[in-house]
């Protein structure tokens, strides 16, 4: 099984994403953040540049099927059930505007935050944002993000890996305090900009 991941990996990374990005909600970020990981030196499985490439790849590709799908059918969808289509009037003019006022920061954004990276693409094609703004700012956050999250992990995986060889145990409880640290204080200061 570990022979087949390592032999097809850059696939399986291309697939991940783009499949994250026309819409459905799997781990394609988690894809890249591992395959960015094992194009370390010591590993000796992919090139980091491959890793960004293929990642990118399917952002864009992804994205444009989910703009796709929300262009030429999410109205379509969404008016065949009562409902839906009684609160999609309300919503979908107001979406509209805000997608040509704000839609290349959200969707250029929206790379970057999980919730986003799953809908901005199709919120798009519904709200009729012009292919080639979408297009253009959808390339820029898919390579931006691609590349800023490979690097990351690269080197913080490297970071963490020198800290455990030279610490041992000391790392790892070091990295958990820091983490519960930086959670806490997050927390309070979400809960100060929410009282002021």
């Amino acid at each position: 099984m570990t022979h087949l991941l390592l032999e097809y990996g850059l696939i399986l990374l291309f697939l991940a994403v783009a499949i994250e990005s026309a819409g459905v909600p799997i781990p394609g970020e988690t894809a890249l953040i591992t395959a960015a990981y094992f194009s370390r030196p010591e590993h000796h499985h992919w090139s980091l540049f491959a890793v960004i490439a293929v990642a990118a790849a399917g952002a864009i590709i992804g994205d444009n099927v989910g703009y796709a799908l929300g262009r030429f059918g999410g109205r379509r969808l969404i008016d065949r059930w009562g409902p839906i289509k009684r609160h999609a009037d309300k919503v979908l003019p107001p979406a509209e505007r805000f997608f040509k006022k704000h839609g290349a920061k959200t969707v250029f954004f929206g790379r970057f935050v999980a919730l986003l990276r799953v809908t901005s693409a199709w919120l798009a094609g519904i709200s009729r944002m012009e292919w080639w703004r979408f297009f253009v700012w959808n390339a820029s956050g898919g390579i931006v993000w691609a590349t800023g999250i490979s690097l990351l992990a690269y080197w913080a995986g490297k970071a963490v890996a020198e800290a455990f060889n030279r610490y041992g145990l000391y790392a790892i409880v070091g990295l958990v305090v820091l983490a519960a640290i930086g959670f806490v204080g997050l927390r309070l200061w979400q809960r100060r900009m929410v009282e002021s």
